[in-house]
C-alpha cells in the first residue's frame, strides 16, 4: 500500500480489484477438478455451503461495482446459489443515527448486490438490559417514526428537513427488516440459518431420503 500510496480502504479496493483480474485463481480454489483445488476449502459440491467473510468498509456494498461484478462470476461460472447477510451489530439501536445509518447502508446493499437479502441485528446479548423486548420489536421493523421524534427534539432546525427526508425514503422503499441473533443461542442461530436456507434454495437440492424399514423377522410356523 505505500508503494501505491493507498490508505487501508484505498488497498482494500485495490486488492479486490486485483482479485476481479484473477478470477481464474478464485475458480481454480473452488473447483475440486481442477490443477489447484485448495486443500483447506476441500470439495465444492452441490451440497456445499460456501461463506464469503467480507470486509465491513462500506463502499464495496454501496456504489463500487467489485462485489456485483464477483456476484455475478460465481453465479455465471461456478453456478452458485447466493444470498446476502448483512449483520449489523444491535448496539447501534442505542444511537439512533448510528442505526438508521446502517438501516440506509442495508438498503443501499439490498440495491446494489441484487440478491437475496437477510439483515441481522447481531450481539443482541449486548442490548437486553438497555433496552425493552417491546422497544426492540420497533428496531426489528424500522420504524421511522423514531428518527423523526428525536430528529426534531436533538437537532438543529435546519437539518430537521435532511432528518424527514431519510425518514420518507426508509418509508417509500420499505425494504428492511432485521432479524436478531444472538450466537450463543441455539434455537437464534438454527432460525437464521433456516431463513439462509430457504433463500439459496438448500433443500431443493438435497436427495429424498426414504426411511429406513426395520427388518421383520418371519414368523415360525
Amino acid at each position: 500500500m505505500d508503494e501505491m500510496g493507498l490508505g487501508p480502504n484505498g488497498g482494500l479496493m485495490a486488492c479486490f480489484d486485483f482479485l476481479l483480474e484473477n478470477l481464474d485463481w478464485l475458480d481454480s480454489r473452488l473447483d475440486p477438478t481442477g490443477d489447484e483445488p485448495d486443500v483447506d476449502l476441500g470439495p465444492v459440491g452441490e451440497e456445499s455451503l460456501v461463506i464469503f467473510d467480507c470486509p465491513g468498509q462500506i463502499e464495496l456494498y454501496t456504489h463500487a461495482p467489485v462485489l456485483p461484478n464477483l456476484i455475478a462470476h460465481l453465479r455465471r461460472h461456478q453456478g452458485f446459489q447466493l444470498c446476502a447477510a448483512y449483520l449489523l451489530e444491535s448496539t447501534f439501536v442505542v444511537d439512533r443515527a448510528k442505526y438508521f445509518a446502517g438501516t440506509l447502508s442495508a438498503m443501499s446493499a439490498m440495491l446494489m448486490l441484487e440478491v437475496p437479502h437477510l439483515n441481522i441485528l447481531s450481539k443482541m446479548d449486548l442490548v437486553r438490559k438497555q433496552v425493552s423486548r417491546r422497544e426492540l420489536k420497533r428496531f426489528m421493523d424500522p420504524d421511522p417514526t423514531i428518527m423523526a421524534e428525536e430528529a426534531t427534539a436533538a437537532t438543529n432546525p435546519r437539518w430537521h428537513d435532511l432528518n424527514m427526508a431519510v425518514v420518507g425514503l426508509i418509508e417509500s422503499f420499505a425494504m428492511v427488516q432485521f432479524l436478531p441473533l444472538e450466537s450463543q443461542e441455539e434455537d437464534s442461530v438454527r432460525t437464521v440459518l433456516s431463513y439462509i436456507d430457504d433463500m439459496i434454495g438448500w433443500s431443493e437440492v438435497q436427495e429424498p431420503k426414504m426411511p429406513e424399514q426395520e427388518e421383520v423377522e418371519p414368523e415360525e410356523v
